[in-house]
């Protein structure tokens, strides 16, 4: 079965991912500052990508109670986020120290669109710590209850 991230949270992450791209372009200490975290943050999303927002997809189904045990293959990816997790929180704290450096430069840069794309940036990091990564490990242990049951 195959697992979609869903829409927004793809949509979002284009976003970021453009803006970021815009900000590596950006000369002197912005565009240093930006590389740097580029570098922190491209292999962080591929494994969000991968393992930790899939997941995602299956909350509307099962909010409806749709429950079918070809989604138990979704528990490979909540078992790794969970195994993880750790590493990802980890990964957040270097990418938000990163971004902060962003800001600064940016600041002194008098380009405050990349302020705000930092401070959104860093938010997306919160709402994935407290939601996006949460939600997806609760999916996995509500499959495994829910098709023990069968």
């Amino acid at each position: 079965m195959k697992f979609d991230i869903p829409r927004p949270l793809k949509v979002e992450h284009e976003a970021l991912h453009e803006m970021l791209r815009n900000a590596t372009k950006e000369p002197g200490d912005l565009g240093e500052a930006a590389k740097a975290v580029a570098k922190l943050m491209h292999p962080h999303f591929v494994k969000e990508e991968e393992y930790a927002l899939p997941p995602l997809g299956l909350l509307r189904d099962l909010a409806q109670g749709n429950v079918t045990p070809d989604m138990q293959e979704v528990l490979m990816l909540t078992d790794k986020l969970k195994a993880e997790l750790g590493t990802m929180l980890d990964e957040h704290k270097a990418i938000v120290a990163a971004l902060e450096k962003l800001s600064t430069a940016a600041k002194k840069a008098d380009r405050m669109e990349y302020v705000k794309f930092a401070e959104a940036l860093m938010l997306h990091a919160q709402t994935e710590e407290a939601v996006s990564y949460p939600a997806a490990i609760l999916i996995g242990e509500y499959l495994r209850e829910k098709l023990r049951l069968w």
